[in-house]
């Protein structure tokens, strides 16, 4: 855990620290360097940066995977640096985190390769783009971009070159041009371990690597080696893991684990809003890492859209089911405007959305850099009160947590504080509709203290009983955050 300078172990925060539409000037990563201290006094102890290597071109927001092995360091795909700057930026801004004592989490996305160098002729057949389980074609030749060798980096670091072998399958022919097909390799098969949607969702996009392949396999495994002493992140996320045979994550996290000196945290994308879905794939992988909570996300985003009452927002969550291996967050860099997974919550549930999050105990809550800093780009606004959410976390959101509801749309919670931490503790109410009040027990060590609400909604400030009670009242569609009077230190955020 990262600590404070009264060694007291803080809450956990992340930040994924990008978004989609950040400008290709080159300097993203001299950005985060020169933000690391003021996201540490904010309260972020994570990180989760963008794919650092070579994309399909320099505009690449880092998911084209071409070359892993290419941090912005040869002249690759027209360009040296990647959209986000050079190798030896990207090693100065995860050194700017660590002596920030922010832990670096890298975004890792072993799925697919894009951007061949050449081509090669391959029998294949096609199978539906609906449901991968059926055959629609016979075997023919297509011509598909399948031999990646690199030929700017020359070797280093790494010898291995791919060819039509270690990939399964992809979407596009030369000879045809045809849009819309799905060729599997003759004699390759879809990993059958893999997310049920379109009755096989092994093949994404690109070309799909073949996990099955032991020159796969071992190639990935001593690239993840290099990358991990190359550049000292401290942890992992995990791209798409729903299209990867289950197993592949579980033997590699295991093997790789197995010989480093050092914990390597890592979190999943599986994208699915479906519980026994993300619960199934922890089974698989032992518990081998945590997932992103996409249930909890539609939830919130429906919550948003009116179609389910804020009272039934945590029902069938992973951070409810299983709350030590659930990340949640509001929104990502998939869930925006123009996104294929467009799912933004809208800006009148945000700061509640914010607060479900932050201000409970359980799950490792994850803050979206667009909600911190606005988007311009998408004239989107920062979420109000964001800033001080994320403080009023890492401060006082410790101790006994204990829910309360009026009905299906006002509920709240207390934080009844650390005795470690004097000024800890705190009450939260928040309403989808109509205004409304809770009575809630804070705790008798708090009886006959003031209670004010740092949001601003409620001018009038609660005293707690001796019983240990108040009475907490909300605005309509609206969010209250109650410390202890003179407790909350109110600095400038959003910088």
């Amino acid at each position: 855990m990262f600590k404070n300078k009264d060694l007291h172990p803080v809450n956990e925060t992340m930040m994924q620290y990008f978004e989609w539409y950040l400008p290709n000037d080159g300097l993203w990563w001299k950005r985060c360097a020169a933000k690391a201290n003021n996201l540490r006094d904010l309260g972020i102890t994570q990180v989760w940066l963008p794919p650092a290597y070579k994309g399909t071109n320099q505009a690449d927001v880092g998911y084209g995977v071409y070359d892993m092995y290419d941090l912005g360091e040869f002249d690759q795909k027209g360009t040296v640096r990647t959209k986000y700057g050079t190798k030896e930026e990207y090693l100065e801004a995860i050194r700017a985190f660590h002596d920030a004592g922010i832990r670096v989490y890298a975004d890792i996305v072993l799925n697919h390769r894009m951007g061949g160098d050449g081509t090669e002729d391959v029998w294949a057949v096609t199978d539906s783009p609906e449901d991968r389980t059926l055959q629609t074609g016979g075997e023919r030749r297509v011509k598909v971009w399948s031999r990646f060798t690199f030929p700017g980096r020359r070797g280093r670091y790494s010898r291995f070159t791919w060819d039509h072998t270690h990939f399964t399958g992809t979407d596009w022919d030369e000879y045809s041009k045809a849009p819309d097909q799905i060729f599997r390799f003759t004699g390759k098969s879809w990993d059958p371990d893999v997310d049920p949607e379109k009755g096989n969702f092994d093949y994404l996009m690109g070309m799909n690597v073949d996990m099955d392949n032991p020159e796969v396999v071992r190639e990935t495994e001593r690239w993840l080696r290099w990358y991990l002493h190359e550049t000292g992140v401290d942890g992992l996320r995990l791209d798409a893991v729903k299209h990867i045979s289950f197993s592949f994550y579980r033997e590699l996290l295991k093997r790789v684990r197995g010989t480093e000196a050092r914990a390597i945290p890592a979190v999943g994308e599986y994208w699915s809003g479906e519980l026994p879905r993300l619960k199934h794939y922890l089974d698989m992988v032992d518990g081998e890492m945590s997932l992103f909570d996409v249930a909890l996300h539609y939830s919130i985003f429906d919550v948003s859209q009116g179609r389910r009452s804020l009272g039934r927002v945590f029902d069938d969550t992973l951070v409810r089911a299983c709350p030590a291996h659930a990340v949640t967050f509001v929104d990502n860099h998939d869930t925006q405007y123009g996104q294929s997974l467009q799912s933004f919550v809208e800006d009148w549930f945000k700061p509640l959305a914010y607060a479900l999050i932050l201000l409970r105990q359980e799950g490792v809550p994850c803050v979206f850099y667009s909600d911190y800093y606005g988007n311009p780009v998408q004239n989107r606004p920062l979420v109000p009160n964001l800033g001080k959410l994320i403080k009023l976390r890492r401060r006082y959101a410790y101790g006994e947590q204990a829910d309360y509801a009026g009905d299906e749309h006002l509920i709240g919670w207390v934080r009844r504080g650390d005795p470690a931490r004097p000024d800890s503790g705190l009450a939260v109410v928040m309403s989808d509709a109509a205004p409304g009040a809770l009575r809630m027990d804070l705790g008798a060590r708090h009886a006959g203290e003031t209670f004010h609400d740092v949001i601003g909604g409620c001018p009038d400030p609660v005293v707690i009983g001796e019983d240990g009670f108040g009475a907490f009242p909300a605005a309509g569609k609206s969010l209250s955050v109650w410390v202890r009077d003179g407790a909350f230190e109110d600095i400038t955020i959003n910088e």
